[in-house]
């Protein structure tokens, strides 16, 4: 298969951007310039155009992990809610279906982005136990925190469904490496978050 130079430059940034992203989460250092800059505009259509959406929606559904951490904090309620699980899980699995897509695959990569959201909760938790002067002082209304997370849900889902072609193929890895890896030095996320980033994506390339 030919390769169009836009293509062939975003994979040589994803090669060298995998390197750095799936290392320490910590030391994850942004690179010197957007994955995408080194070719033509990123299209919507093309394969990284496809990718992208899925890493900066997983990077915004993570920062509602830090509201759902502090509405959850001092409550002695635990991270884990399977209840809700169940629900998220069945409505993603009807609008994947509403939309043309694989539920199942849908399912597999929304369990992902739960166990990135519990990386994120845990981790504040354990911060704030260790110096409770960083914890937060109001706890934010979960009704209204879960409100914004399923509207990025949706949005998830739609991502999901237009991407079948970017996911399945063999170069999915490096370029959702290469949009993550800006996602990160866009919204400068610390280790413990690019380190849930990661987690959320773990199936996004093998769920064709």
């Amino acid at each position: 298969m030919q390769l169009t130079t836009s293509l062939r430059s975003a994979l040589v940034a994803g090669a060298a951007a995998t390197a750095l992203f799936t290392g320490a989460a910590g030391a994850v250092a942004a690179p010197a310039a957007p994955p995408a800059a080194a070719g033509a505009p990123v299209s919507g259509h093309s394969p990284y155009g496809q990718l992208r959406p899925l890493a900066a929606l997983s990077a915004e559904r993570l920062a509602t992990g830090d509201l759902v951490a502090a509405a959850k904090w001092g409550t002695g309620g635990p991270v884990d809610d399977p209840a809700r699980e169940r629900e998220v899980l069945r409505a993603v699995a009807d609008q994947a279906r509403e939309l043309g897509a694989d539920p199942a695959v849908t399912v597999r990569i929304f369990r992902d982005h739960f166990e990135g959201s519990k990386v994120v909760q845990r981790g504040l938790h354990r911060a704030w136990e260790a110096d409770p002067g960083r914890a937060p002082t109001e706890r934010p209304d979960l009704g209204e925190v879960r409100k914004e997370i399923n509207r990025i849900n949706g949005e998830l889902v739609r991502a999901i469904a237009g991407s079948p072609y970017a996911r399945s193929a063999p170069y999915c890895a490096p370029l959702l490496t290469a949009a993550a890896v800006q996602v990160r030095h866009e919204r400068q996320l610390d280790g413990l978050h690019t380190g849930a980033l990661a987690r959320s994506l773990r199936s996004v390339c093998d769920a064709g």
